[in-house]
C-alpha cells in the first residue's frame, strides 16, 4: 500500500466528521482565469461533494458588473472588493478575505499564493490551521521589478514561518524550498482535463480554423512566458500553417507591442478566450502547441494541452520536462522554435504520435486524486490542531512553535 493509499483510507475514515474549509487568495469561481482558480473550482467542488463545507473568497473589482453568485457547484461564495492594480489587487482582496475569515472561522484555510503570506499570522493567532500553496518562483518574473522581487522573496520566508504546511505543485518547487529554506512541502499537482477527438470542426470554424491546421500558443503576455520568442521563431520559419496566439497582458502594453511587432501576416491574435469549451477545442485541434512558461511550476495550460492530446513543444525548463518527459520536444530560443515548428509540418505523423504520448501523460494528472491530496492534508491539519488544543488547552495556544514545519508529513502527489 502506498502513502497515498494510506491517506485515502484515512480520509475516507474521517469523512463522517466533515470539515469547514476556506479557500483564500484567488479570483474565485467560476474559474475564468488562471490555474489557481481552476484548482479551487475542481478541488472545492469535489470536497463539497464529499460532505465538507467549502467557502471560496471571490474577487470583486471596480467596474465588474457580472452576477454575484451565492454558491457554485456546492461551494459557498463570499464576494469582497479588490483594488484594480497589478501590485495591490491580490493583497487588497486577501486582506479583506482574512478579516472576514477571522470573524467567521473555519476548521482549515488553504491560502493560494505566497504573496499573501503577510496575512498568515492573523490566521495563526485565531487558531485556524493554514496551508499555503506557494505556486512558482514569482520573484523571477521581471514584471515585478526589483522592489516586487524583493517582496516575493520575503513573502516566501513568511510563508515558511507561519504556514502549518506548504503545498508545492511540482518537484522543482519542492526542491527549491528544500534547498533555500530546508523545509519539506506537500506535493499536490493539478489535474489535466481530458478532451476527446481532434478538435470540434464546428467550433474551430467559428475562428476560420480547421483541425490540425494551425500552431497554437496560450499564455499571458509576460517575458517569462516567452510569447515573443515563439512569435519570432515562428516568423523566421518556413511554416505554411498559421500561428494562433491566445492571451493578453492587461498591465504590459510595451511587451504586447513587441510581440505584435515580431509577427507577420501568418499570425492571428485572438486575445483572451474565456469560453472554456472553445479553448479546449483549440488545444485539441492544433497541429502543435507551443508552451513558453518557465517559472510557474506545473502549468495548467500545459496540462490542458496534454489532456487534449496536443503535440507539445515546450521551453526547456525542469517544470516542463517533469510533465512531458519523452512526450514533448523542447526549445530554448527563436531558432529552435523555428526548427520544432518546421519539424511538425514536415512530419505530421510524428506530431500525431507525440500527441498520443501526451495524452498518456495526462492520465497521471487526475483531479479526483488531486482532491484526495487536499482532503487528506486538511484532515491532517484539523486533527493535529485538535490534538494540540485538547492536550495543551487554549491558554497555551500562543506558545505553539511559530514555524509549524517540524511536524510536516512526507510529500504526497496527485500525479
Amino acid at each position: 500500500m502506498t502513502d497515498l493509499d494510506v491517506q485515502r483510507d484515512a480520509a475516507a475514515h474521517e469523512r463522517a466528521r466533515p470539515l469547514s474549509i476556506a479557500l483564500v487568495g484567488t479570483r474565485g469561481v467560476p474559474a475564468h482565469y488562471g490555474g489557481f482558480e481552476t484548482c479551487v473550482e475542481e478541488v472545492g467542488a469535489r470536497l463539497a461533494d464529499r460532505g465538507h463545507t467549502v467557502r471560496v473568497y471571490c474577487r470583486r473589482v471596480d467596474g465588474d458588473d457580472g452576477e454575484l453568485l451565492e454558491s457554485h457547484r456546492g461551494m459557498e461564495l463570499v464576494h469582497l472588493p479588490a483594488l484594480r492594480s497589478r501590485t495591490l489587487e491580490t493583497l487588497s482582496h486577501t486582506g479583506g478575505s482574512v478579516a472576514h475569515l477571522v470573524r467567521h472561522r473555519t476548521d482549515v484555510a488553504v491560502v493560494f499564493n505566497a504573496a499573501n503570506a503577510p496575512y498568515l499570522p492573523l490566521l495563526r493567532a485565531r487558531g485556524i490551521p493554514v496551508a499555503t500553496h506557494v505556486d512558482g518562483l514569482e520573484w523571477k518574473r521581471s514584471k515585478w521589478g526589483a522592489t516586487g522581487q524583493r517582496y516575493y522573496r520575503q513573502a516566501e520566508a513568511l510563508a515558511v514561518r507561519f504556514s502549518d504546511d506548504l503545498i508545492a505543485d511540482a518537484v522543482g518547487i519542492q526542491d527549491y524550498y528544500t534547498e533555500r529554506f530546508g523545509v519539506p512541502t506537500t506535493l499536490i499537482t493539478y489535474g489535466a482535463p481530458v478532451v476527446e477527438g481532434g478538435g470540434d470542426p464546428a467550433r474551430l470554424a467559428e475562428l476560420g480554423l480547421t483541425p490540425r491546421g494551425y500552431h497554437l500558443v496560450v499564455a499571458r503576455f509576460e517575458p517569462e512566458n516567452h510569447v515573443d520568442v515563439i512569435v519570432e521563431g515562428y516568423t523566421a520559419s518556413r511554416a505554411s500553417l498559421p500561428l494562433v496566439v491566445v492571451g493578453s497582458a492587461p498591465y504590459s502594453d510595451e511587451y504586447t507591442r513587441r510581440v505584435h511587432a515580431l509577427a507577420d501576416d501568418r499570425t492571428t491574435f485572438l486575445g483572451g478566450v474565456w469560453d472554456q469549451d472553445l479553448l479546449d477545442q483549440l488545444y485539441a485541434g492544433s497541429l502543435t502547441y507551443l508552451h513558453g512558461h518557465s517559472v510557474g511550476g506545473t502549468n495548467p495550460s500545459l496540462l490542458r494541452a496534454i489532456g487534449a492530446g496536443a503535440a507539445v513543444s515546450a521551453y526547456d525548463v525542469s517544470f516542463n520536462r517533469e510533465v512531458l518527459e519523452d512526450a514533448g520536444l523542447f526549445w530554448s530560443d527563436a531558432a529552435s522554435v523555428a526548427r520544432v515548428v518546421q519539424q511538425a509540418e514536415d512530419d505530421g505523423e510524428g506530431a500525431r504520435a507525440r500527441g498520443v504520448l501526451a495524452r498518456g501523460r495526462a492520465a497521471l494528472y487526475d483531479w479526483d486524486v488531486v482532491a484526495d491530496g487536499y482532503e487528506a492534508l486538511c484532515l491532517r491539519l484539523a486533527r493535529r490542531r485538535g490534538r494540540l488544543l485538547g492536550r495543551q488547552g487554549a491558554a497555551q495556544k500562543a506558545q505553539q512553535p511559530e514555524r509549524g514545519t517540524a511536524d510536516r508529513p512526507a510529500p504526497t502527489t496527485g500525479a
